[in-house]
């Protein structure tokens, strides 16, 4: 070995010493075992001999034999120097390892990446970009029979979504492997317990392959015994009668989960807020195929209500406000249903963007061996403005928008100042109001305001100031009442233009000092209230009012409005709508023209223009009348989010007071709908059956929300 040689092996000894990480503990024997060519081999030739293995070691500073102690120690370099003087012939540095010309090459830049050509034939069996074929593949089901699974089963599978293709073999078997899964699933869920399901691939002849999935069912398990572990209730078998469950149904997963869902609700409806369902433990008897079951509940202390207590950085309102909104009275037993019956409350008063209610357990005891519980409002108020709007378009109304600015919270807790403007092409209008939501009770509303607006009517022109006072119980998007009211006071002072003579049309204008107080009761039996599909609603409004110019001449104005909808099948629904109306007590020329009833246009008969229906004067212009009826049907069909309608409408105004029934004029058309989350946008079409001389051919409708 030459002394370069050992300098090399003595550096990778010193690094591997250096880095060397500690070995795991391991047995070893007291003597290591030396094999024994090595022991002959090292006693007939020493590497060294001792004194000469000595005599070489560097001199160290303290050493006796060193000549100056205080020296540092000589370099590495100059001790084997020193220790291995060179050899004649030996070369004072290593060869390379590799040839000059060599290194010089590789030395060299590589070529840009454009420069390099790649003959046509490999550029083309190399293209990465290149799309392999896709394999094809069939895929059987076999063994599902009777469990009445393979249609489930074929909706969820991988491979009929995989529609016999994929991009390689692998893939196949991925989604394979993937319906053996859901094929025991499935069976397991349906108490298939003892199911087995096998993927295979196999090749045809033309290179296709077939995916086969093999289902091997077996015996379906029943419930054995049912045990429920739970503490005393009231009434004694609440959590028992809660559970829809008995010996002898099959074990099916979605309905073992809805009875325990079942009991996890009817134990706070029944006084236990803070019931827990526990893990159940079904133990299956491949013997009898049965599965015993036991589920354990955590009943907790039986509750009454006391108090509401709020918290929140931004309150809308005080928890003062919301003991009235609550339909419950402090001391009842605890019902969740009461509970979600409040946040729902909350949420229609739109004041809140996240509103919460939780049972807050007190420990202190209530009446008759119950806990009172208290109710936690977690409370964000949301911004209070709002704008909003609408327009439609009428055929004899012309064009319509309404807007309006609301703080709904400006007076609190609930009091609204709305201000709202009408613009159109024959009415223009502004309005104040204040209202008063939950005004000392639950859904009931006080509102006042002032009114000023101006219609220009082929029957009529008003300038009308108006004041009005009432309380109201009405239904909104959330939170759809049953039964509905209003009743009020409202005084209009009104300029209007009056045809004087019929024969020869002549007008004059009068003015008109009005009080009424009209009352509204409504009852709703339908399932939505902007896109009722079934179910009906009836509507009553009586309004007595008279002049209070003059001698005192009062009168009454009534109607009554009957809406019914019927699904004939989920896409189509047949709708109708029936309205009588009369004014009694006054002739008609006593009755201001704005006050009279109309017919005619949108929201009563389409076909013709707005207010067109019922006796006229010289110029063909509507009058009006003291008495109408209506009837109108609907076939409504949705596909998605649109739909198409077809109607018939039926109606007629008449002098007297109480409508004949006869006479009665139709339009018939056609409309589109698109339905939004808010309700259904419209745009309607009719034509009149019979068309009278300044009758339109036909009317637009459009706007939001169905015709009734």
């Amino acid at each position: 070995m030459n002394r370069r040689q050992a300098y090399h092996v003595r550096r990778i000894l010193a690094v591997a010493l250096m880095t060397a990480s500690p070995l795991p503990l391991m047995a070893q024997s007291a003597t290591p075992t030396v094999p024994a060519e090595a022991v002959q081999s090292e006693a007939e030739e020493p590497i060294l001999p001792d004194d000469q293995f000595e005599a070489r070691l560097p001199k160290v500073p303290g050493d006796a034999t060193a000549t100056d102690p205080n020296a540092p120690l000589p370099s590495i370099d100059s001790w084997i120097d020193q220790q291995m003087p060179q050899e004649a012939g030996t070369p004072t540095e290593l060869p390379p390892a590799i040839d000059p010309a060599e290194e010089q090459e590789l030395a060299q830049p590589l070529p840009p990446l454009d420069s390099v050509t790649v003959p046509a034939n490999v550029a083309a069996n190399q293209d990465p970009n290149a799309k392999l074929p896709d394999v094809r593949y069939a895929t059987s089901i076999e063994g599902f029979g009777k469990t009445g699974l393979e249609d489930e089963f074929r909706g969820a599978s991988a491979l009929i979504d995989g529609k016999g293709k994929a991009e390689t073999a692998a893939m196949v078997q991925a989604r394979a492997q993937e319906d053996e899964k859901l094929a025991t699933r499935l069976l397991y869920s349906e108490g298939y317990y003892d199911a087995t399901a096998l993927a295979s691939l196999d090749q045809a002849g033309d290179g296709t392959l077939k995916a086969v999935i093999s289902v091997t069912p077996g015996k379906r398990y029943k419930i054995g015994n049912i045990v429920i572990t739970a503490d005393q209730t009231v009434p004694p078998n609440l959590v028992r009668d809660s559970l829809p469950l008995k010996s002898g149904d099959f074990i099916v997963a979605t309905l073992v989960e809805s009875a325990e869902a079942n009991v996890a609700l009817k134990l706070p409806e029944n006084g236990y807020p803070f019931a827990k369902v526990g893990e159940r433990d079904i133990l299956l008897d491949p013997a009898t195929v049965t599965g015993d079951y036991t589920l354990p509940v955590t009943v907790g202390p039986r509750g009454t209500f006391r108090k509401i207590v709020t918290s929140g950085e931004k309150q809308a309102f005080g928890a003062d406000h919301m003991e009235v909104i609550k339909r419950y009275k402090p001391g009842q037993i605890y019902d969740s249903r009461k509970v979600d019956d409040l946040r729902k409350a909350l949420v229609a008063t739109a004041l809140f963007s996240s509103v919460s209610v939780e049972p807050v357990q007190t420990g202190e005891a209530g009446p008759d061996g119950t806990e009172y519980v208290d109710l936690m409002v977690e409370q964000e108020a949301g911004p209070p403005r709002t704008l909003a709007g609408e327009a439609g378009y009428g055929t004899g109304q012309g064009f319509r928008a309404e807007g309006t600015w609301t703080h709904r919270n400006m007076f609190r807790p609930e009091g609204a100042l709305i201000l709202g403007a009408i613009a159109g092409t024959q009415e223009q209008g502004a309005s104040a109001t204040f209202r008063r939501s939950n005004a000392g009770k639950r859904d009931k509303t006080f509102q006042t305001g002032i009114t000023l607006n101006h219609q220009n009517y082929d029957a009529y022109e008003a300038f009308t100031a108006g004041l009005n006072v009432g309380w109201s119980r009405q239904s909104t998007p959330i939170f759809q009442k049953r039964w509905t009211y209003s009743y009020g006071a409202e005084v209009l002072l009104t300029n209007e233009q009056v045809v004087t003579n019929l024969l020869t049309a002549d007008k004059t204008r009068r003015t008109y000092f009005i009080g009424g107080l009209p009352v509204q009761i409504g009852y709703d039996r339908s399932n939505d209230l902007l896109n009722p599909t079934k179910g009906f609603r009836a509507n009553v409004r009586a309004e007595p009012e008279g002049s209070l110019q003059g001698n005192f001449s009062p009168y009454l104005r009534a109607s009554f409005d009957l809406t019914g909808y019927y699904p004939v099948s989920d896409s189509l629904v047949i709708a109708g709508r029936a309205k009588v109306g009369t004014i009694s007590g006054v002739s008609r020329d006593d009755v201001a023209p704005s006050r009279r009833i109309y017919a005619g246009g949108g929201g009563s008969v389409r076909g013709f223009g707005y207010q067109e229906l019922g006796p006229k004067d010289a110029n063909n212009d509507p009058v009006g009348g003291r008495s109408v009826n209506e009837f109108a049907v609907e076939g409504r069909y949705r596909f998605g989010n649109y739909g198409v309608v077809a109607f018939v409408d039926a109606g007629q105004v008449y002098e007297s007071s109480m409508p004949k029934f006869k006479d009665m004029r139709y339009g018939v058309g056609i409309g589109g709908r698109f339905y939004t989350n808010f309700g259904p946008f419209r745009a309607d079409i009719a034509m009149p059956i019979n068309r009278q001389p300044g009758e339109s051919k036909f009317a637009l409708y459009i706007g939001i929300g169905q015709a009734f």
